[in-house]
């Protein structure tokens, strides 16, 4: 952070300094990290759900998202009451062999998240702008590491930048719902009623979750919030605590909403008469006939938005996951290099995108243990939270989103992987 945000979060804290405006300052990494809750990869699952199941999957979406919350605000609190990150605490609390194989994992993860944000932002400019999809993919990192330069200004520069990018996001499928035929009561009602008509609609949600919690943004969040609390006493870490817990359900329920609008509008325009739409581009292609032309170029925006800023925010995850597990840290252009090389390698092999957006969810879905568990572990205890260790309700909870989560990501690798699951064929 810059010298003034911190002179001003001390004022805040001392009291000199009030008003709502104020609080704003405490306010931005929860806007970052909820950018990995509206990627591309979310994109490609929410179309499938919406084109497929009409809007019988969204209580799906409003589970992850809530699930997401809390497991976004447990790596804030951990960041605030520490001062260390995720992977610091992996480091120092787990045995060398374990922190290698989970520094190894992360990184595998980070790269396979950075493969879908980076196709998505490249595959919404080469439909926008009709150009190859290798051109798209060389514009999207030139865009994305522009924006990087600006972390060495701190990070309120980048929370501002990104926060912008989640307000087109946001806007465009606002307009979206607008254009698209919505029947809301079904949606309202349909959206408070679990149900899995079939082993499709099993798999579908077990994806939507697979693209909603992600391992990149547990690491991030703490440490983007490892420096909010420096040398703070436990009734300024506490203040600290409830301003980050505002900001989370804030950023999160914004997330959540556009999830649940991609939902909508994917079961508006194309349920009805092309329930089959899974990939991005045929869903493009097709919202021009059905919706006209604004509504298709609005979604390629929100698609080159999402991806843009989740491929800058993916960037900063790996290279927050590098320096805290192994105190290494790398220059900028050269991480951006190493993550976006898969990408360019999927595409010149003749790798249908869409495939390899969904590849990089089940890669994902392996990796996710590493960072919810372990969280779990470090904010539960009494020795490095103290009097912030999570309470027997919230441990509950943490305990059961994370059985929930990993339960369904091992039904999604078990199908990916053609290994029978007892009872899944009788849906």
């Amino acid at each position: 952070m810059s010298h003034r945000t911190s002179a001003g979060m001390r004022d805040v804290l001392a009291g000199t300094r009030r008003g709502p405006r104020s609080y704003l300052l405490f306010f931005g990494p929860a806007v970052i990290a909820s950018i990995a809750y509206m990627d591309p990869g979310n994109y490609a699952t929410n179309i499938q759900a919406g084109a497929g199941y009409g809007y019988e999957l969204l209580w799906v979406v409003l589970m992850a998202n809530l699930i997401a919350m809390l497991f976004q605000a447990l790596s804030a609190k951990l960041g605030i009451v520490t001062g260390h990150n995720l992977a610091e605490m992996c480091r120092d609390n787990f045995s060398p062999p374990l922190v290698l194989a989970m520094w190894v994992v992360s990184e595998i993860a980070a790269m396979a998240t950075d493969l879908a944000e980076f196709l998505g932002g490249a595959i919404g400019l080469a439909l926008l702008f009709h150009m190859p999809l290798m051109s798209g993919m060389a514009v999207t990192a030139v865009v994305t590491y522009g924006i990087l330069m600006f972390e060495g200004r701190g990070f309120r520069p980048m929370e501002l930048i990104i926060g912008a990018l989640v307000a087109v996001i946001g806007l465009c499928y606002l307009i979206e719902l607008f254009i698209a035929p919505v029947a809301w009561g079904e949606a309202a009602n349909l959206m408070l009623t679990p149900q899995l008509r079939d082993a499709g609609a099993l798999l579908i949600a077990v994806g939507i979750i697979g693209a909603t919690v992600m391992p990149h943004a547990i690491y991030l969040h703490s440490g983007l919030t490892q420096n909010r609390a420096p040398h703070a006493g436990i009734a300024d870490q506490r203040r600290i605590l409830r301003f980050s817990n505002i900001e989370v359900v804030l950023a999160l329920a914004v997330a959540g909403m556009v999830n649940l609008a991609m939902v909508v509008m994917a079961a508006g325009a194309f349920h009805a008469g092309h329930s089959d739409v899974a990939e991005i581009e045929t869903a493009y292609h097709l919202l021009t006939p059905l919706l006209g032309g604004a509504a298709a170029s609005v979604f390629l925006v929100s698609l080159i938005a999402s991806g843009v800023s989740s491929s800058v925010v993916g960037t900063m995850a790996g290279q927050m996951i590098m320096q805290g597990f192994i105190r290494m840290r790398i220059p900028i252009w050269l991480r951006r290099l190493v993550t976006m090389l898969p990408a360019f390698v999927v595409v010149a092999m003749g790798v249908n995108a869409t495939t390899a957006l969904v590849a990089s969810q089940v890669i994902l879905s392996i990796a996710l243990p590493v960072p919810m568990i372990a969280l779990v572990i470090f904010t539960r205890r009494a020795d490095i939270m103290g009097e912030f260790a999570n309470s027997r309700g919230i441990d509950l909870l943490a305990i059961g989103g994370a059985a929930i989560v990993l339960s369904l990501n091992f039904v999604l690798l078990a199908a990916t992987f053609g290994v029978p699951i007892p009872g899944l064929a009788a849906l």
